[in-house]
């Protein structure tokens, strides 16, 4: 449960936002910041880059483009806290549009890909590199990936400069087993890289499997305070720092942040263990149509929920 090359980053802003297009005020975004760094979390995950010629302001709050002067705002004219993150996209983001990073409170990129981008997602963590970032690069949806594909891609990233590659259970899929093998294949074919691991919550297997992932070696661990994230949402930050025995972390923050700020949000928006998440979770399903289940007047109607996207997948 301790080791020091462990590195704890918190994606409750850029994943929570996945379920109100990033519109928390900047006292929230203020408050997580502060009780991560209180904390001892290594990285907090502020938002997206993304490109403003593509996705407009006047729908998504500024945690999907985490912009210089929006991220001044937050970290105020202190020295900085705690290092800062951002994810970007493949094909929603350009080159041109991530700044150097002398001109950037950003420590570090991660970019998110599917197997038939992993090209593309090179060059872009190797351009962010270039720049002068951390970068990582997040596999996603290997759940639904063939063995020779990504054996593939896998064998690509190997010779790529990018130190850290993520093993991302996209639609919470995955029981330990999965990850014991996943892992093992990872370790195999990219010697010499750190891996990070991003569970979803469909199964309520994302704690579980988060640790399945630091036995088998795994050293950069996501999670979110109380699990808020996309859908059934993620490991809980709050847990997986009560698990973790670095002297360094303490929960006493993170649960005051919770109370003040996390719960008011449980209010408005649905993230968490459902019937519908857990049915796409099961069937290996991208959770938009539980998502949209769950935005209906029909959320309670789980039943006709299951039947209808079990008969769909087995028509397959």
């Amino acid at each position: 449960m301790f080791r020091p090359e462990i590195k704890v980053i918190d994606c409750t802003v850029r994943d929570g936002g996945l379920m109100n297009k990033w519109q928390f005020t900047d006292k929230f975004v203020r408050n997580v910041y502060n009780s991560l760094a209180a904390a001892g979390v290594d990285y907090m995950e502020i938002g997206y880059l993304s490109s403003e010629s593509a996705f407009s302001r006047d729908e998504f709050g500024p945690w999907k483009f985490c912009a210089e002067k929006d991220l001044q705002r937050i970290i105020g004219k202190d020295e900085k806290k705690i290092k800062l993150s951002a994810m970007a996209d493949i094909g929603r983001i350009e080159h041109d549009d991530i700044p150097l990073k002398s001109e950037s409170s950003l420590d570090m990129i991660r970019v998110a890909c599917y197997v038939h981008q992993v090209d593309a997602a090179i060059a872009l963590a190797h351009h962010c590199m270039d720049k002068g970032y951390e970068a990582t690069i997040n596999l996603m949806a290997v759940s639904t990936v063939g063995l020779r594909d990504l054996n593939e891609a896998l064998e690509d990233l190997s010779k790529s400069r990018v130190p850290i590659i993520y093993l991302v259970d996209s639609f919470g899929a995955f029981y330990s087993e999965d990850i014991d093998t996943l892992a093992a294949k990872y370790f195999e074919r990219l010697p010499g890289k750190t891996i990070g691991i991003h569970c979803h919550n469909n199964q309520q297997l994302a704690f579980a499997n988060t640790i399945a992932g630091i036995i088998n070696g795994i050293n950069f661990l996501d999670a979110t305070l109380y699990g808020i994230g996309r859908g059934a949402g993620n490991c809980t930050l709050e847990l997986l720092m009560s698990f973790l025995k670095n002297p360094k972390f303490k929960v006493r923050p993170l649960i005051e942040c919770i109370e003040k700020e996390i719960f008011p949000w449980a209010q408005k928006i649905d993230w968490g263990y459902s019937i519908p998440y857990m049915v796409t979770g099961v069937l290996n399903q991208h959770p938009r149509a539980a998502m949209a289940c769950m935005e209906s007047e029909d959320k309670e109607k789980v039943t006709e929920f299951y039947d209808k996207v079990a008969s769909a997948t087995e028509t397959l």
